[in-house]
């Protein structure tokens, strides 16, 4: 997003909560069916504009070891050499660079998705802010929803297993869900 304006002071900021946000995937698995799995460990800031939301900007980092997909052998082949390699690269990380609105009362964010050390522009399709609402606790809460389609392969994440009826073991698109929750600071 854009991180330039007029007036500094007009801009609010707000950190990721979460506990209450999450990051998903699903990706193809031996051309039958999706695997689902997602990450639990995220932080993030949203600097928003309260008029001009193509003003605003977005930074997020997932640690790449909270990657669960609910099979231990499936999450520690992701985490090796083979994929993520979290020894080298243990962080995924998102920086905006602009956010024009897409019509429907939501943003196409565009910014420089980094995985496995490997940073390409990646435009996220998002629904929201929704408007600030109290917790019982007092703090001023927004959410948003963003989504994306990657190609693995573009990030370096190449392995893949030929079957032996024909096609590979892993597709090579992979669909990103985020489902975000921000507190006020």
């Amino acid at each position: 997003m854009a991180t330039t304006t007029s007036n500094p002071a007009a801009l609010s900021t707000w950190k990721l909560d979460p506990a209450h946000s999450s990051a998903e995937f699903k990706v193809k698995h031996m051309m039958i069916s999706n695997v689902k799995g997602s990450f639990h460990s995220l932080s993030g800031t949203l600097t928003e504009h309260p008029t001009d939301k193509t003003l605003s900007s977005i930074d997020a980092t997932i640690d790449v070891s909270s990657i669960t997909t609910c099979n231990a052998e499936r999450d520690a082949h992701l985490k090796s050499a083979d994929f993520l390699d979290v020894a080298r690269y243990p962080a995924m990380t998102f920086s905006s660079s602009k956010v024009q609105p897409n019509g429907d009362s939501g943003y196409y964010v565009t910014g420089d998705l980094t995985i496995h050390g490997e940073t390409h522009q990646q435009t996220f399709v998002v629904e929201g802010p929704t408007a600030p609402g109290k917790d019982p606790s007092g703090n001023t809460r927004i959410g948003l929803s963003a989504t994306t389609r990657i190609n693995r392969k573009d990030y370096g994440l190449s392995w893949n297993a030929a079957l032996e009826t024909g096609g590979i073991l892993v597709g090579d698109d992979v669909n990103i869900t985020i489902e975000a929750q921000f507190l006020k600071t």
